[in-house]
């Protein structure tokens, strides 16, 4: 055995345990460990073989280049109208039908249920949809459920995994033959996004029950170990004592997702006011606007695209602040995602460099609200590293 082989064990009796409380009964024999989210999505793609990769318009940013660099075709299906990190399942079925139809042949749906960069959370029932039409045509669902324990409002946010959708109760499905993978999901969870957010980078991933899944797992170890790379014996020993989820652990997430909140709904209401499009955040750290109804105003201040907004955002205070052109969003909009962190102490901040771009409006301005200066919860200051995590 490896000399963290007794690390690795508890490691991944700790991520078992992490998903049974989820609903997700789950074996040591299903689970693999890599040293970050993206290294571990690139085993799971080459597993998967030459096969077109799905994904939604936006999407995270580490999402596709790791299907460009192994020269997989990627095919962007657009979210609905209802959250970010599922695609339109109309679309999507539209979009399987035309690629095949042009000799292509999408197998892998990548997904988010909690999503990063629009900070939303796919109904249950839209998630359904699209996983009828996984099943339907023989697509592997790789659900990055990075972000599900950052839910801004616990009580109100119902999440559901696909892999809870499509096989249910893994013992009593029919043995699959080698090599398919017809209703299967894979679900990949980086810790650094919640749990582990500023220790050693570490990633598991929940593989399905059953022959194929097996034989998936092995593939993706079998690719880890090519790239020689393996988690380091403090990521192992950190990352078990997270996933155990320690009750401070759960206090200070709490926490921190309250405060999120509160910043959330601060900078909604701005963007609101001023009159752009933006979803509510009911996860992450993140609000994927669009400013596209403010282009008249913004063009006076040289803002007219993606990367233009992010630049003069940035300039003025914006920290984080992503043009839409870096999650597969066309340049020439202008969408951007804003981070609901704490700015640095000194210096502008969004609400201000947002209200100065924009022209200001009249009336009252939530950035009077008691806390309301994005990032400056009551009784809080400073940087808040968890916003970026390992993105």
């Amino acid at each position: 055995m490896r000399t963290n082989g007794r690390q690795e064990a508890e490691c991944l009796a700790a991520a078992c345990d992490y998903w049974r409380r989820r609903g997700l009964e789950t074996t040591g024999d299903q689970v693999a460990l890599a040293p970050g989210a993206p290294v571990l999505l690139l085993a799971v793609l080459a597993a998967a073989g030459p096969r077109g990769v799905l994904v939604t318009r936006p999407c995270a940013q580490w999402y596709v280049p790791q299907a460009r660099l192994l020269d997989r075709p990627v095919h962007p299906v657009p979210i609905s109208a209802e959250s970010g990190g599922v695609p339109d399942p109309i679309v999507l079925l539209e979009t399987v039908r035309r690629a095949r139809a042009a000799g292509g042949d999408p197998r892998v749906l990548l997904l988010s249920v909690a999503d990063d960069p629009t900070g939303t959370a796919a109904p249950p029932e839209l998630l359904h949809e699209v996983c009828e039409v996984a099943a339907d045509h023989g697509l592997l669902v790789v659900s990055d459920e990075s972000w599900r324990d950052t839910r801004l409002a616990a009580h109100e946010t119902v999440l559901v995994s696909p892999a809870e959708i499509l096989h249910p109760a893994d013992d009593g499905r029919p043995p699959a033959a080698a090599g398919d993978l017809r209703g299967d999901a894979v679900v990949l969870l980086d810790l650094r996004a919640a749990l582990l957010v500023s220790g050693p980078a570490l990633a598991c991933a929940r593989f399905p029950a059953g022959e194929s899944g097996r034989a998936l797992r092995e593939r993706v170890v079998a690719a880890l170990a090519a790239l020689a790379v393996a988690p380091s014996e403090r990521a192992l020993r950190e990352a078990a004592r997270a996933l155990e989820e320690p009750v401070a652990l759960q206090r200070e997430l709490t926490a921190d997702n309250d405060d999120h909140a509160v910043r959330a709904a601060t900078l909604h209401g701005l963007l609101t006011e001023l009159g752009a499009l933006c979803r509510p955040a009911t996860v992450g750290r993140f609000l994927y606007a669009d400013l596209e109804p403010l282009r008249g105003r913004l063009a006076v201040s040289g803002v007219t695209d993606a990367l233009s907004l992010e630049t003069a955002l940035r300039s003025g205070g914006g920290g984080l602040a992503h043009g839409g052109h870096r999650f597969g969003d066309d340049p020439r909009l202008l969408r951007v995602r804003l981070p609901t962190a704490p700015p640095p102490a000194h210096g502008p901040d969004l609400v201000t460099t947002l209200r100065e771009l924009a022209g200001g409006t009249a009336g009252g301005s939530p950035a009077e609200a008691p806390g309301a200066r994005v990032g400056v919860a009551p009784g809080q200051t400073g940087v808040d590293n968890r916003a970026e995590g390992n993105r």
